[in-house]
C-alpha cells in the first residue's frame, strides 16, 4: 500500500515537472517576471469583458469567467501560438443566445464540448490550412474593423459617467504611453490599472467599477457533465450551433495568431493551434463554460506588456481564477474608466494604419476588398461575417480575372488558321470559349495551340470537345497541339476524338 502511494506521489511530481517544463521551456529566468506581470495585466482586463460577454450570451457571469480561465490555461499548454490569449469572446457569445434562450445553458455546455471535438478533428486532419487562403486585404479589413469596434465599444460606455471618469481615461492613456519611457520592467497597462484603482478607492470617486457589471462569486469550477439526453435529438439541436462556433472560433483564432506572428516576427503552428482550440473548448465545456477562441485585444495587451511565451498566457488564466477566489473584493473595485483607457490603447495598436497608405499602390480590385470587409464587419458587428464577405468578393474578383482568356490568331502561307490560347481554362471561362471561334468563316484546316494555357476542369474540357465537334460538323479538320499531360487527360475524358489531339512528337508534322 505504501509503495502504491509512493508511486502515485512520484507520478504527480513527474507531471508537475513536465508542466513546468512545458511552460518555461527555453525561457530565460530574467524574462519570467515580465511574463508573470504581462499575464496579470491581461487577467485584469479579461474580467470586465468576460462579464460583458456573459450578458450577451444571457448566462451566469461565472460561466464566462470559468471559460476565460479554462481557455487561457489549456491553450497555454496545447496551443500553437505562444503568448496568444484565448477566452470568452463577443463574437462567440452572439452565436449562443438563441441556443440558451430555446434550450437552456446545459445544451450550451454540450455544444461547447462538440465545438471542441469538431475543432480537434479539423486540426487532426490538417484542414486548418484552408484558412490560409484568406487574402491579406481581407485580413487588413478584419484587423481595422476590430480596432474600430473595440474603440466604439469603449466610447459607448462613457455617456452617463461623471467627469472624473473622463479624466481617468485620459490619465490611463498618459500612463500607458509615457511610463515605458521611464522603465519597461513593469507593463504600463498594469501600472495604469493599479494606480487608477488606488485613486478611485482613496478618493471614493463616483464612477462605475467592475463589480457593477455582474456578480462575482468565490465558487471554483468543477467537472460537470452536461445534463442533457445523449440522443440523436440532442445532437440535431447542438450540431448546427457547434459547427458555426467551431468555424467562427477558428477563423478568429488563426487571424489572431497571424497578427501576433507579424507583431513578434515569429511563426506559429496553425494545425497545432487548431487542435489546441479544440482541446481547450472540450475542457471548458466539462467545466461549465461556454465556447471561446483567440482574442486579438487581450493578445495585443499581452504582447504590448512584454509577453512572448506560454507562461504569460497560463498566468493570465491562473491569476483570473485567483482574482475570483481570493481578490474578489479588490477586483470589483477596479474602475471601468481605467480598463476603458487600456482598451482604447489596444484599439489604436490593433488598427493597421500602414494598410491605408498601401491602398494607393494596390490594384483597384484589391483596394475595394479591404474597406468592403471592414464595412460588412462594422454594419453587422460580426467579424466573421465581414471576413466571409471579403473572401467571397476576393474569390469572385480573382475568378473574373482568371477567366479572361486571351486568343490570338494568324493564318499560315498554306491557309491553315492558328489559334493561340493564353490563360487558364476552367468553368469560369468555358462558356465564353465557345464564342471565340469563327467556325463558318475559318479555312479547312485549324490548329489550336494550348502551350500557353491549362485545362483545369471537366467543364473546360467539354467546351473544347464542343469546339472540335462544331468544326467536325462543318467537315473541317482541327488539331489540338501544345497540351500538357494534365490537359491532355482532361480533354480525352471529355470525349475529344483521338484524331484531333496532336502529341508533341507529332506537332512538327502539321503543315
Amino acid at each position: 500500500m505504501l509503495s502504491i502511494k509512493m508511486s502515485a506521489s512520484k507520478a504527480t511530481v513527474g507531471r508537475m515537472r513536465s508542466l513546468k517544463s512545458r511552460l518555461t521551456r527555453k525561457l530565460p529566468f530574467s524574462t519570467i517576471p515580465v511574463e508573470v506581470l504581462a499575464g496579470i495585466t491581461v487577467a485584469l482586463a479579461l474580467i470586465p469583458e468576460s462579464l460583458a460577454f456573459a450578458a450577451i450570451a444571457k448566462v451566469n457571469p461565472m460561466v464566462a469567467l470559468y471559460t476565460s480561465f479554462s481557455m487561457a490555461v489549456v491553450i497555454a499548454l496545447a496551443g500553437g501560438r505562444p503568448a496568444m490569449i484565448s477566452a470568452a469572446t463577443g463574437s462567440m457569445a452572439l452565436l449562443m443566445t438563441t441556443l440558451v434562450a430555446k434550450h437552456g445553458v446545459e445544451y450550451l455546455f454540450a455544444a461547447t464540448i462538440l465545438t471542441g471535438i469538431i475543432q480537434f478533428l479539423i486540426g487532426l486532419f490538417k484542414l486548418g490550412r484552408f484558412f490560409s487562403f484568406i487574402p491579406q486585404t481581407v485580413i487588413s479589413g478584419f484587423v481595422n474593423a476590430l480596432g474600430i469596434l473595440i474603440f466604439v465599444a469603449q466610447v459607448q460606455q462613457l455617456p452617463g459617467e461623471s467627469w472624473q471618469a473622463y479624466v481617468m481615461v485620459a490619465a490611463t492613456l498618459a500612463i500607458v504611453y509615457v511610463f515605458p519611457r521611464l522603465t519597461k520592467v513593469v507593463p504600463s497597462p498594469l501600472v495604469a490599472i493599479v494606480a487608477m484603482t488606488i485613486v478611485a478607492i482613496v478618493a471614493q470617486l463616483p464612477i462605475h467599477r467592475v463589480g457593477d457589471i455582474g456578480a462575482i462569486t468565490r465558487n471554483l469550477p468543477v467537472f460537470h457533465l452536461p445534463n442533457v439526453s445523449f440522443s440523436l435529438e440532442t445532437l440535431a439541436i447542438i450540431l448546427p450551433y457547434a459547427l458555426t462556433l467551431a468555424i467562427v472560433g477558428l477563423l478568429e483564432s488563426l487571424l489572431t495568431a497571424a497578427l501576433l506572428d507579424d507583431l513578434t516576427d515569429t511563426r506559429s503552428s496553425k494545425d497545432k493551434e487548431v487542435r489546441g482550440q479544440g482541446i481547450a473548448n472540450m475542457v471548458t465545456g466539462f467545466l461549465g463554460g461556454m465556447a471561446g477562441c483567440g482574442m486579438v485585444g487581450q493578445s495585443i495587451i499581452n504582447v504590448r506588456s512584454g509577453g512572448r511565451h506560454r507562461l504569460s498566457t497560463a498566468v493570465a488564466g491562473a491569476f483570473l481564477l485567483f482574482s475570483i477566489f481570493v481578490l474578489r473584493d479588490l477586483v470589483q473595485q477596479i474602475p471601468m474608466a481605467a480598463l476603458i483607457g487600456v482598451m482604447i490603447m489596444v484599439s489604436f495598436e490593433t488598427f493597421d494604419f500602414s494598410s491605408l497608405k498601401s491602398l494607393r499602390t494596390m490594384p483597384l480590385g484589391e483596394v475595394i476588398i479591404m474597406p468592403f470587409t471592414a464595412a460588412i464587419a462594422l454594419l453587422t458587428h460580426d467579424l466573421a461575417q465581414g471576413v466571409l464577405a471579403g473572401v467571397i468578393l476576393s474569390t469572385l474578383m480573382f475568378g473574373w480575372r482568371l477567366a479572361q482568356t486571351r486568343i490570338t490568331t494568324s493564318v499560315d502561307q498554306d491557309g491553315t488558321k492558328l489559334y493561340v490560347l493564353s490563360g487558364q481554362l476552367f468553368f469560369g471561362s468555358a462558356a465564353s470559349l465557345l464564342d471565340r471561334f469563327t467556325y463558318s468563316a475559318d479555312p479547312h484546316r485549324i490548329v489550336i495551340d494550348f502551350s500557353r494555357s491549362h485545362v483545369w476542369d471537366h467543364a473546360a474540357a467539354v467546351a473544347i470537345a464542343k469546339v472540335v465537334a462544331k468544326y467536325h460538323r462543318l467537315e473541317k479538320h482541327v488539331s489540338l497541339v501544345g497540351l500538357n499531360p494534365d490537359s491532355d487527360q482532361a480533354i480525352r475524358r471529355a470525349g475529344v476524338p483521338e484524331y484531333a489531339i496532336v502529341l508533341d512528337d507529332d506537332a512538327s508534322l502539321i503543315a
